[in-house]
């Protein structure tokens, strides 16, 4: 006996606890068409059993609110990146399905250039474009998608071809090219539209999975808040209003083979190279990898130095004023980790003045490949004066390790929760021979406290800066005073 049953998919959020006001209902306008998507996605994600290997890339607009509902991985990228995010994401997980989901204003005017060439290139992507023909989010004005004679914030007599150019058709624009594997337009609007739209993502999905190249989706969607319509409106003017402008239907498809095998994007443009091995990256471009530089040391050290279990896979915060060398620190972390053999990331962060301004970096090292260089809580912060220390003290988690300046910190906050240390760093700098380096001689006590780094890495990753004898020699200096610091009885 069979018997039919109806719920929520399950890679959906039962309740939206990451977003704000009742968790139980939805952000998204009444008629809006961005949560039917999420549904046919979520449907998708577990008929297929993909869950835990989906990528969702959220840019920016009505489109980013994804990870509210859909439980799996997420990128959120800047505005109109989504194509280049995707890209990265892709190729360092090439097991991984990645779905990008744009609105027109993010995908067809600043995110142009960036679709377009991942469409060329072929990427293995899945790409679905919410096209409601309006900048949804910032208050209704002209997309690249606006209809001739829609009247938007920025348009109150309508769209002109004259003064505003035609509406771009981003499926048609990209049907020109060789590499795109499935391009497919669809609409929102009714029980049978809405059904096509399901079958078109689910397939653009399953492209992905078998390998078969680049596949977009656009969907016309109704906005209803946007066109200052009712649901039912806006309904029935996607299918009779914006289906003129942007006809429904397979733009560009691979027609299966026998056996029901389609082929490649590669074969069909005329036999493209496989991807190459990551591992084969640094001979092709000519770079020496970290095990056949000669810095007197070997990779992989923490099985040999003696590494307490806490002070493995450091996620290192480094704040100060602009000028402090605190930028410089962090590339310094980042070069001689690799040198070493960790996995690694830097991402800084500065304030409008390069110097006197607030300075802020992100360093990663670790055993396994980085997926996001983000430090949300770090194990290790310098604070290189009083402001960073008070900022970026709450993000460092417990018995984590603080590294600041006690001669520029001389009333430090509580600590009791941290490991701290507290080092002249200026005072010594300027011993050394320039109160510059103080970021060196934080370091050095760093690297003599933790045994994550041996002394040879950072000497060959300041090697690699192309400094004068003099200064480098002066760095030096700076670090060995700090690393005897913490020698000292």
């Amino acid at each position: 006996m069979s018997r039919m049953l109806l719920e929520r998919p399950r890679s959906f959020y039962p309740v939206f606890t990451r977003k704000e006001g009742d968790p139980t209902v939805t952000h998204y306008c009444p008629g809006c068409g961005h949560g039917i998507v999420h549904k046919y996605v979520a449907e998708a994600i577990d008929d297929f059993g993909i869950a835990d290997r989906v990528i969702f890339v959220n840019p920016v607009g009505c489109s980013v609110f994804a990870y509210y509902y859909l439980d799996v991985g997420h990128i959120q990228a800047a505005h109109g990146r989504a194509p280049a995010v995707a890209t990265a994401a892709k190729r360092a997980r090439p097991d991984s399905i990645v779905i990008c989901y744009q609105g027109d204003g993010d995908l067809a005017a600043i995110g142009g250039n960036e679709i377009l060439h991942a469409a060329n290139r072929g990427e293995n992507l899945t790409v679905l474009f919410i096209n409601n023909a309006i900048y949804g989010m910032t208050g209704g004005q002209m997309a690249p998608t606006t209809l001739l004679g829609q009247v938007t914030t920025t348009t109150p007599l309508g769209r002109s071809a004259a003064t505003d150019g035609y509406p771009v058709r981003v499926c048609e624009l990209l049907g020109s090219l060789s590499a795109p594997a499935s391009l497919a337009r669809v609409a929102l609007g009714d029980a049978k539209r809405d059904m096509a739209a399901r079958k078109a993502i689910r397939r653009a999905i399953r492209n992905q999975i078998e390998g078969k190249g680049f596949s977009l989706v656009e969907i016309l969607s109704p906005c209803p808040v946007g066109w200052k319509q009712t649901p039912a409106d806006a309904a029935k003017h996607v299918l009779a209003t914006m289906t003129k402008t942007f006809p429904p239907g397979v733009v560009k498809d691979f027609p299966a083979q026998e056996g029901g095998a389609a082929p490649s994007p590669q074969d069909a443009a005329g036999g493209r190279r496989p991807p190459v091995p990551r591992e084969a990256i640094p001979e092709i471009l000519g770079l020496q990898s970290p095990a056949t530089v000669d810095h007197g040391m070997e990779t992989k050290p923490w099985s040999r130095l003696g590494i307490e279990p806490r002070f493995l896979d450091p996620r290192i915060k480094a704040a100060g004023f602009g000028g402090q060398g605190v930028l410089f620190l962090g590339t310094l972390l980042a070069e001689a980790g690799r040198l070493a053999g960790w996995s690694v990331s830097w991402l800084p962060s500065y304030g409008p003045e390069m110097r006197g301004g607030t300075a802020h970096c992100h360093v990663i090292l670790s055993r396994a490949p980085v997926d996001s260089p983000l430090v949300s809580r770090a194990s290790v912060l310098f604070a290189f004066n009083r402001p960073s220390l008070d900022r970026f003290l709450p993000d460092v988690r417990d018995g984590g390790l603080v590294i600041f300046d006690s001669g520029l910190v001389p009333d430090p906050p509580d600590l009791s929760r941290v490991e701290a240390i507290g080092l002249p760093a200026t005072a010594i700098a300027g011993k050394a021979g320039s109160v510059k380096v103080a970021n060196l001689v934080a370091l050095g006590a760093y690297i003599e406290r933790t045994r994550v780094l041996p002394e040879a890495a950072v000497v060959g990753a300041l090697a690699a800066k192309g400094l004068s004898s003099q200064v480098a020699d002066l760095n030096l200096e700076a670090l060995r005073a700090g690393m005897r610091f913490r020698c000292a009885p």
